[in-house]
């Protein structure tokens, strides 16, 4: 799902800013010291309607000190302005000046100081609730669809968090809700950030057969047990995407050209594929395990649904075989189910 603006609202370009952050305080420094230099520059050439109540002579420390004070709204009340232009000067010049100043150091502590612990608050504080969540490496069109069908099926914004090196997909992953981590996913210290280790599922869809590769080998020396599912553009690097330890490896192009094929012979069968993979179809193809009081029964005698096939010490029989006359405890079933029907649980 593309999010695009209302027609009545205003498209707004971003850019990278040019300047990194000792360029903005000493753009920020210069301008502080040019506000100072107007205010002295008017302290000097109205000192006349100044008044030093210590020896009456306003000398051009003076108004440098009287400036200081002025901007900084301590006020000894040692200098004073006496005339009426003195007085509209500092009301009108002085004052927008001292509250520009300030603008400015308020917001160069915020950059410095605040905004760095809060952001690194937010990131413990994210991290800490970060539990049985799915990672997204890579929010191109598959990444982004992925996310869409995850959404649909129910899983919440706060239990996902998309990986992506270009900051526009993150901002436009962020808008959904979703955590978002700008970065190399090839790198551990990434995949850590995106707390892995506790993670339930991993889906991975990148450009590039070699980089999921690679972030499929790191995701597995990192979380031994988190399911994996990659996708893959070249048919040769499947086997290679289930070594590295992917265990769902789908081949978008090779699944358009099974539907295409399928389609050339009507086009129910290709509606149904496509309903029992969309979450917001009619049916939906559900795996999980059995519960305790389906062992011993057959696939067939399932009520919560058409089971189609099983999978037993790491074998698939089909719902035709005998092996599914008996369902035994450990398997894991396949079933075709109404999409909003709940699957049992072992009470």
């Amino acid at each position: 799902m593309h999010f695009a603006p209302k027609p009545s609202s205003p498209v707004v370009l971003k850019r990278k800013g040019g300047l990194n952050v000792w360029q903005s305080l000493w753009l920020r420094a210069v301008l502080v010291i040019g506000l100072l230099g107007i205010a002295m520059a008017g302290h000097w050439f109205d000192r006349g309607g100044l008044r030093d109540n210590t020896d009456g002579n306003v000398s051009f420390l003076d108004v440098v000190y009287f400036t200081a004070i002025t901007v900084t709204t301590v006020g000894y009340g040692d200098i004073v302005p006496v005339t009426d232009r003195a007085r509209m000067f500092d009301t009108f010049i002085v004052t927008p000046i001292r509250l520009f100043i300030w603008i400015i150091f308020f917001g160069t502590a915020y950059t410095l100081v605040l905004k760095s612990t809060w952001e690194q608050l937010r990131t413990r504080m994210i991290r800490q609730g970060l539990n049985h969540h799915i990672i997204v490496y890579g929010y191109g069109a598959t990444g982004e669809a992925a996310v869409t069908e995850l959404l649909r099926q129910g899983v919440k914004p706060q239990e996902i968090v998309v990986v992506d090196q270009s900051p526009a997909r993150i901002e436009a992953a962020m808008e959904r809700g979703v955590t978002g981590i700008e970065g190399d996913a090839t790198m551990n210290a990434t995949q850590d950030a995106a707390c892995i280790k506790t993670a339930r599922a991993v889906i991975i869809s990148t450009h590039r057969d070699d980089s999921t590769v690679l972030i499929v080998l790191s995701a597995r020396q990192m979380n031994p047990h988190v399911s994996i599912s990659a996708a893959v553009r070249a048919a040769e690097n499947e086997d290679l995407m289930r070594q590295a330890g992917a265990g769902n490896v789908i081949n978008p192009v090779s699944m358009g050209g099974h539907l295409l094929a399928r389609a050339s012979e009507g086009r129910h069968v290709v509606e149904y594929i496509t309903d029992l993979a969309s979450a917001d179809g009619k049916v939906v193809l559900r795996e999980r395990e059995i519960t305790a009081k389906e062992v011993g029964k057959s696939l067939e005698a399932l009520t919560t649904g058409k089971g189609v096939r099983i999978c037993r010490h790491g074998k698939i029989y089909g719902y035709w075989e005998v092996e599914t006359h008996a369902l035994q405890a450990g398997d894991v079933i396949v079933e075709i189910a109404r999409t909003n029907a709940p699957a049992p649980v072992d009470v």
